[in-house]
């Protein structure tokens, strides 16, 4: 059985950074096998060392060669994890030349320096959006007053994680309320939404999926069964497109893309950082 490519995303930081720009380079490599492995805060020579090492042992292991996409800004850091064998993607590499010679001055490399540029007002916003999304999760408050959104759609069409995603990378007040069967079979958007019309979002999702996630929550119920599904998938996108409110489905898209084009659609420009 062939072995999927060993990948390791490796920063001083969280980490994050490395892993939203390697996952979206690997994507463009259909059919291939990745495992994926993020490493944080590897912030010193000796855990730079330990890490070259594990990265080593996985390359002997798969018998490929690992990947590194790379988000360490101690270019001594970066010697040491290249000692591993793998390939080095350094993802800060291709930009900091050419600021030095734009800008006219050469970088500070200093560990964690990204992550003390914080903005405190921001911060605060993401947490209280945060705060707002899960106080106004599946329909659990309906004063909508405050909200910047509301998505829309059947239960696990995707609404909650992207709710959470749109408080802490953009500091949007997202809401979500989920339509019942009541709502369903009354053909018509629920009383409560329509004075929010201009807030609102609509996610659906592919039936087969659907049926898979609700499985993987209440197995063998009345509410995962596949012609339940289907159902309630069909009302709902009928009534949205009744409505006139824009919709998107989840089914293949990330929780970064349903973001951006929910975003973009309301007219909300929030700085991620």
């Amino acid at each position: 059985m062939d072995h999927p490519r060993p990948v390791f995303y490796v920063s001083d930081g969280t980490g994050i950074t490395a892993e939203t720009i390697g996952h979206s380079m690997l994507t463009q490599f259909s059919g291939m096998r990745f495992q994926t492995d993020r490493l944080p805060f590897v912030d010193t020579p000796e855990k730079a060392r330990l890490v070259a090492a594990r990265i080593r042992a996985a390359g002997e292991a798969s018998g490929l060669r690992p990947i590194v996409v790379n988000s360490s800004v101690d270019p001594g850091l970066s010697t040491v994890l290249a000692e591993s064998g793998a390939l080095m993607l350094d993802v800060f590499a291709p930009f900091l030349e050419p600021l030095e010679r734009e800008l006219g001055q050469a970088r500070q490399a200093r560990v964690g320096q990204a992550h003390g540029m914080v903005d405190f007002e921001a911060y605060h916003r993401r947490i209280n959006a945060m705060n707002y999304a899960l106080t106004h999760d599946d329909g659990a408050r309906l004063d909508y007053d405050e909200a910047d959104l509301i998505l829309v759609g059947v239960s696990r069409a995707g609404k909650t994680p992207t709710c959470v995603y749109l408080a802490l990378h953009h500091g949007v007040r997202a809401a979500n309320y989920p339509l019942t069967p009541d709502d369903l079979e009354d053909e018509r958007l629920p009383a409560k939404l329509r004075q929010y019309r201009r807030k609102l979002f609509g996610l659906t999702i592919d039936p087969l999926r659907l049926h898979q996630i609700r499985q993987e929550r209440r197995a063998n119920s009345r509410y995962a069964q596949l012609d339940t599904c289907k159902r309630e998938v069909a009302q709902a996108e009928a009534m949205l497109r009744r409505e006139g409110i824009e919709m998107l489905s989840t089914t293949h898209a990330s929780i970064e893309e349903i973001s951006s084009r929910v975003l973009e659609h309301l007219g909300i420009n929030r700085e991620m950082y």
